[in-house]
């Protein structure tokens, strides 16, 4: 019996490491996208590094601009008759303010108390049902102060109370700390399990070079995919936008935002391609082991058993 099932043996090893090695490489590029969402969108810190440069791109400063002016030139138009009148000064003068270094002060601090705020509500489980608001005061200071600054007729009429504006809807709230909670648990125990399965499919293997070889193409697939989502994110997100004048705007956050989750795609394409391109290499340099000679007889015939001499 034992020896039927011996032929078999190689090849149960074999499928059992090739359905290990494929989960570790299907494991990989969600491994990273997890990381990438609770390690980098969800640190306050690095989220404001990210976005601190953009306070400097010119579609960006132009959104801004755009938002902020009509939002005055809104709050303007009931206390005022000349509010229409001075929407195009009003947004000439936001404008000029999205160029100073006050605006950059205001743009970074905005940020961190958007992201403070919606962190907040996404790790608190016990808070209160509702929407996410944050206090924009401050920002609409500063616009006011730059305005009075310039001179501008009813600047110091801008209202500047503690308003509090909602950045998620409060059916969203509930969802997104759901996934957010997700994604906290997958961002360690996927990359631990992809290491797990790409190790043990490497061990049970019949032949450990060639399962090395496919991890490391696999690992490459799966970089190359993750890079291939992160484009197809990108142009579905500029899709939906209703207004295509911002697109270029939200083009640029979308890259910083992404920059580090594209880093690691394509260093999962070169270490898979590299791990391969080695493992390969290896094999084919390697001492090959030749035939054994055929034993020589005088004759040049092959060897024949003595013959046996009757008994006598």
């Amino acid at each position: 019996m034992s020896l039927h099932q011996r032929p078999h043996r190689p090849h149960l090893r074999n499928a059992l490491s090739a359905t290990l090695v494929a989960l570790a490489c299907l494991l990989t590029p969600c491994g990273a996208l997890a990381a990438w969402a609770a390690f980098g969108l969800a640190d306050t810190g690095r989220y404001v590094d990210t976005v601190a440069p953009l306070a400097t791109d010119p579609a960006v400063r132009d959104a801004v601009a755009d938002a902020v002016g009509d939002e005055v030139v809104r709050e303007l138009d009931p206390k005022t008759a000349a509010g229409p009148a001075l929407g195009p000064f009003v947004r000439d003068a936001v404008r000029s303010f999205t160029r100073t270094e006050a605006f950059r002060t205001a743009w970074e601090a905005g940020n961190r108390a958007v992201h403070e705020a919606v962190l907040r509500a996404l790790r608190d489980d016990a808070a209160a049902p509702g929407p996410v608001t944050v206090d924009l005061a401050p920002v609409t200071a500063r616009v006011r102060d730059r305005l009075a600054a310039d001179h501008m007729p009813f600047a110091h009429r801008i209202p500047v109370e503690h308003t509090e504006v909602a950045v998620v809807p409060a059916g969203e709230v509930a969802g997104l700390r759901k996934g957010y909670q997700v994604l906290d648990t997958a961002a360690f125990w996927l990359p631990l399990a992809a290491v797990v399965l790409a190790v043990t499919g490497i061990a049970v293997a019949a032949c450990r070079r060639r399962a090395l070889t496919a991890t490391g193409l696999g690992t490459a697939l799966g970089g190359a995919l993750l890079a291939l989502a992160i484009a197809i994110g990108r142009r579905l997100t500029l899709a939906d936008l209703p207004d295509r004048v911002h697109r270029p705007a939200a083009a640029a956050v979308y890259d910083a935002l992404t920059a580090t989750l594209r880093t690691a795609s394509w260093l999962l394409l070169a270490l898979g391609l590299t791990v391969a391109l080695v493992s390969w290499l290896t094999g084919r340099s390697g001492p090959r082991r030749e035939p054994p000679a055929p034993t020589a007889t005088p004759t040049g015939g092959s060897r024949q058993p003595p013959a046996t001499l009757p008994r006598l």
